[in-house]
């Protein structure tokens, strides 16, 4: 009943925040967390639909990294939105900045496109531009998109710009979040284990144990990490949307207890004491 990776049209989602919360409703979730890549501006969406629906809203996001030459992420939960809009500006525009250098890309190779006009902090990425494809009529899906011309080292490929993991670990905790590797086994960059001791030493407070794309044998080495170290487990479906049910990320999917997100809100409270 705890839903802890979700996305809405704020970001690569394709449902917007209100109907995200209606359908995590009828999915049974009880608390929701809205994670968009590098931005806060659906909350106020998915509050209010929150209410309507009598399902308790996460504040939280998933912000964009590299490491190793590799992206990774790390969800934040409970930021201060004051604190955190100001300095994910530059990351907004790091992700706009590098949507036109695909599109230039796409335009060289043959396939000219423009980027759907997006709201005020809205968070362009690769699946806005595999639509933007489609809707050009260069490529007959989202998933043919990404084989062709998008997936990592792609022709029309363009990696994130530096941002490294200590310093996207100490932004969210500096802005009072809770920062959790998000998907650790989607990371290309190097063995799981060896960049967890990593970012544990620059901070890191919790995992993502149960992911769709974690087999039981890695679920059960990301439990014992987290009790071995002490970390925290979260766990959700990385919805997208209806398109993601047929890749087995379903909401609600791992019917997670409540009781996990108590452990969350306490080291929240813990970092908005140290007022850093």
């Amino acid at each position: 009943m705890l839903e802890l990776h979700c996305h809405s049209t704020y970001s690569d989602g394709t449902l917007s925040p209100s109907e995200l919360v209606a359908a995590a409703a009828n999915a049974g979730v009880r608390a929701l967390a809205v994670t968009d890549h590098d931005t806060l501006n659906g909350w106020d969406e998915a509050f209010a639909a929150g209410t309507a629906y009598n399902i308790e809203i996460i504040p939280g996001l998933e912000l964009s990294t590299v490491h190793n030459n590799c992206a990774l992420h790390i969800l934040g939960f409970y930021p201060d939105r004051k604190k955190l809009r100001v300095l994910l500006q530059e990351r907004l525009q790091a992700r706009h900045r590098r949507a036109q250098q695909m599109i230039a890309k796409l335009s060289t190779l043959g396939y000219p496109i423009t980027l759907p006009e997006m709201a005020p902090g809205m968070a362009p990425g690769r699946p806005h531009l595999a639509a933007a494809l489609v809707q050009a009529g260069h490529v007959r899906s989202i998933d043919e998109a990404f084989d062709r011309l998008l997936r990592d080292n792609g022709p029309a490929y363009v990696p994130y710009e530096k941002f490294s993991i200590s310093e996207g670990i100490n932004l969210l905790i500096r802005c009072g979040a809770v920062p959790v590797w998000a998907h650790p086994y989607l990371f290309r960059g190097g063995k799981v284990e060896a960049v967890l001791l990593e970012m544990l030493a620059d901070g890191l407070m919790g995992i993502e144990v149960y992911h769709p794309n974690h087999t039981p044998t890695q679920i059960e080495h990301l439990e014992s990490f987290c009790l071995q170290h002490g970390l925290l487990k979260t766990g959700g479906s990385d919805y997208h949307g209806p398109s993601s049910d047929a890749k087995g990320h379903r909401l609600n999917m791992w019917h997670l207890p409540l009781y996990l997100l108590d452990p969350i809100k306490s080291a929240a409270a813990i970092i908005a004491e140290q007022k850093y």
